[in-house]
């Protein structure tokens, strides 16, 4: 029990009036096909559905009119028609289509057809199960919170239920190991950075997001052997507060790590620490100098800005204009590509599946289904911007990814111009993938990287100026 007095579960709780069908027996003794236990569910389901519409509108049917009462009766009948197209849904037992089709009835705050769908779907989703099923489980839970409007408890409670510090930061290195995503942001990020300063005795890098500060390591390397020494590096590392939890303290732990590789490399080096949010990031808080080379770093970090759409005062569009006045010779941005911003619910929802369906996938190539530690980093790297992407609106939805064709808008409309990627880039890209499964595909577009699962885009990289 969280201090919220909510009690968060990965369980799904059972829900509505609809308990799932278990094992029956005729009356001979023999077992009844589940062909036609769920048949005969089905029919029973659909007239308990028929027989609460019907009531539902009986006494509009005794106060209206002749004319009312044929209105009533057509909206009866369409009811009665969705229904039975409901029924036909649930009868085909696909997975995918069920969640879409009880997305859809939890935004028009249908509660007995969501229930209805939401019983059927329990019994189908599993953490320890394939990949469409663990990522049902959470979107589940989603849906759930939504309909019952807790969302913000239900995400709440996931802070709450957080494991340690400690644990928390190895399921984060498992992840990152597991997969190429990150390697392929820091790479890509770091190729143009060092593109871009090649020539620079004194470089500073604001990167907006420092979290454990490993994007830098290959950096500091790389700078070490630069031909005729390496420059003076200075690295502003603005905190969050997930980060800070996974480290077990303030910033300037980064800055102590880093210091002591710097050191290692023979490069002078500062660190200093922000621990302030973006949104109320100012200049005066970045302690850019004369003379400098600035570098700033956006790696997944910009999507959790409100724009216009939750705040008047936009600050996903006025830290970009705020980071364009500093004249910086490069800006890097990381981002997952999924549209899940602006859109409407269902579509958000459908948006959601599609591209969590990949990044499971992906997870399943390398880690064991019934591996406890592929569980818990699901549960406790993704799930919660899951949940939240669903069942959270407004100011309490943090998790607004944007895809990189909106991103270019805001990047332009602030006064940048693209900063091609070089080809070495490109090559050190392809060799990460060769350490990992082939389904992952690298595209190069519109001077932009995208690192995707088969057919579907999951991470953009690109640089401005």
């Amino acid at each position: 029990m969280n201090p919220n007095g909510y009690s968060y579960s990965f369980q799904t709780p059972e829900i509505g009036n609809y308990s799932s069908p278990t094992a029956s027996f005729s009356s001979n003794g023999s077992s009844m096909s589940q062909q036609d236990m769920h048949h005969d569910d089905l029919e029973y389901r659909l007239r308990e559905l028929e027989k609460v519409m019907m009531e539902t509108d009986h006494g509009y049917m005794e106060s209206f009119d002749v004319c009312s009462s044929r209105g009533v009766v057509s909206r009866t009948a369409s009811r009665a028609a969705a229904g039975r197209t409901i029924a036909d849904i649930v009868s085909r037992r696909d997975f995918k289509e069920l969640l879409i089709a009880c997305a859809k009835s939890v935004a028009e705050n249908d509660t007995i057809t969501a229930n209805w769908l939401m019983s059927e779907l329990r019994p189908m989703v599993s953490v320890s199960g394939e990949p469409a099923h663990r990522l049902g489980a959470y979107m589940l839970e989603g849906l759930v919170a939504r309909l019952s409007s807790s969302g913000s408890s239900i995400y709440n409670a996931l802070k709450c239920k957080q494991p340690s510090g400690n644990e928390l930061f190895l399921y984060m290195c498992l992840l990152y190991e597991a997969c190429p995503y990150f390697k392929f942001g820091y790479l890509s990020a770091n190729g143009a950075i060092a593109e871009a300063t090649k020539n620079e005795s004194r470089i500073h890098i604001i990167d907006f997001q420092i979290a454990q500060g490993s994007q830098w390591v290959t950096l500091i390397q790389a700078l070490a052997s630069r031909p005729g020494g390496p420059p003076s590096l200075r690295i502003t590392g603005v905190d969050d507060f997930t980060s800070a939890y996974a480290r077990g303290g303030e910033v300037n732990i980064v800055g102590q790590r880093l210091t002591k590789l710097a050191q290692s490399c023979n490069i002078p080096f500062e660190f200093h620490g922000v621990s302030v949010s973006g949104s109320e990031i100012e200049t005066k808080h970045l302690g850019c100098r004369p003379g400098e080379s600035l570098a700033v770093n956006f790696a997944f970090m910009l999507h959790h800005m409100p724009d216009e759409s939750v705040n008047p005062q936009n600050h996903r569009d006025r830290l970009l204009r705020l980071v364009k006045s500093l004249s910086p010779k490069v800006v890097t941005l990381v981002e997952q590509e999924s549209n899940v911003n602006t859109a409407p619910f269902v579509h958000r929802f459908q948006e959601t599946l599609n591209y969590y369906t990949a990044i499971f996938e992906s997870i399943d190539v390398t880690l064991p289904r019934n591996d406890q530690q592929r569980i818990n980093v699901e549960q406790h790297c993704l799930a919660r911007d899951i949940v939240n992407i669903i069942a959270c609106e407004g100011a309490e939805r943090v998790e607004r990814h944007e895809v990189l064709g909106k991103w270019r808008s805001r990047f332009t409309m602030a006064g940048f111009t693209p900063y091609p990627l070089s080809s070495l880039v490109n090559s050190t890209i392809k060799s990460l993938l060769e350490n990992y499964s082939s389904k992952y595909r690298l595209q190069e577009r519109d001077g932009a990287l995208f690192l995707g699962w088969m057919n579907r885009d999951l991470v953009a990289s690109c640089a401005w100026k």
